[in-house]
């Protein structure tokens, strides 16, 4: 016992934790532990051009604009590289869908089961000011038959489909979260030894909070009700906490109890955040951790999507603030 002393545990890898859970896996047959480890693997390495990139020069504008019509930053495609790239030669993924990419990407891998919906790196416009970033993925077992050519019917599922989401966040830590629909559990980044270790085991988010994450430069755009629900919080003396990164605002308020809302605005009244990229994988995170998201009239994993890069608004928090929302909602619809 005196020689266990001077050599502790130093915990659960990421590894250890999916083999070990293996067969919470719907479908479990290895191909699913093995695409979160090709996700794990390209998050590593996008970590190291993160830490780097100021001294590699791969910050700023690259010049040109996603499919999004938004101007890509150098780290953008930098990420959208590394993870395509990993899931490509992973073997596991038979289509992969990207913020950055206008059309479906097909792996060649018609035999495998999986397909991937991913932000490669949320929050970018953060990257010069050093603050967090973070990548955000779903993943689908296909429709169509194996063997077969995947199609868009694969990679526009609704939410309550999903077998496995998570995002990284890449910050004062780097921190992998996900779930497979049996919990959600966060892993930090050890980089002195490569390795994810099990940080944050069954994370539940609180029922109720005192945050409201959402950018109040866009106040006088917001539906009457949503400027009425801010000034109840600000009435109440809730904290107001907004990073501009959408992972890194709802990690927070995943931890420490609170809402993110985009709601829509006069410039995007669908709505801003993507559908399928954004709101999907962090709404079925929320709800394994005890939580709620909407749209203000659904449950976000309810949605049917209709197009690769759907918007939509979103709440998303603790499910008290959440309802409050929903139901401010149902009284202008009934007005």
């Amino acid at each position: 016992m005196k020689n266990e002393a001077l050599a502790l545990p130093v915990g659960i890898t990421l590894d250890r934790f999916i083999m070990r859970n293996q067969e919470a896996f719907q479908f479990a047959s290895g191909e699913l532990s093995q695409l979160l480890r090709d996700i794990a693997l390209a998050s590593k390495i996008l970590n190291r051009e993160i830490n780097r990139a100021g001294l590699a020069d791969v910050t700023g504008l690259l010049g040109s604009q996603n499919v999004q019509g938004e101007a890509q930053q150098k780290l953008d495609v930098i990420a959208d590289i590394r993870f395509l790239r990993a899931l490509k030669n992973g073997g596991e993924v038979c289509a992969i869908i990207s913020e950055e990419e206008p059309e479906i990407i097909l792996t060649g891998n018609n035999h495998a089961k999986y397909v991937v919906a991913i932000d490669p790196l949320d929050g970018s416009s953060n990257i010069d000011a050093n603050v967090s970033i973070g990548t955000i993925f779903s993943i689908f077992r296909r429709k169509t038959p194996i063997g077969t050519v995947p199609t868009i019917k694969d990679c526009i599922q609704r939410g309550d489909e999903q077998v496995a989401a998570g995002y990284i966040l890449y910050g004062s830590s780097t921190i992998l979260v996900y779930t497979t629909g049996k919990g959600v559990n966060g892993f930090t980044y050890d980089n002195s030894l490569g390795e994810y270790f099990l940080s944050h085991p069954q994370m539940q988010v609180n029922d109720n909070g005192k945050i409201f994450s959402c950018n109040e430069g866009n106040f006088y755009d917001f539906p009457q009700n949503i400027q009425d629900y801010l000034t109840d919080c600000k009435k109440k003396r809730y904290a107001g906490r907004y990073i501009g990164s959408l992972v890194g605002d709802f990690h927070r308020n995943l931890l420490k109890g609170g809402v993110y809302l985009y709601p829509p605005t006069l410039q995007n009244p669908e709505g801003k955040l993507r559908l399928l990229y954004e709101c999907l994988p962090l709404a079925f995170i929320i709800e394994q951790a005890g939580g709620k998201a909407s749209d203000g009239k659904q449950r976000i994993l309810e949605i049917q999507p209709q197009n690769l890069h759907q918007r939509s608004p979103l709440y998303i928090g603790s499910s008290t603030m959440v309802d409050a929302i929903e139901e401010s909602c149902k009284e202008v619809a009934v007005n």
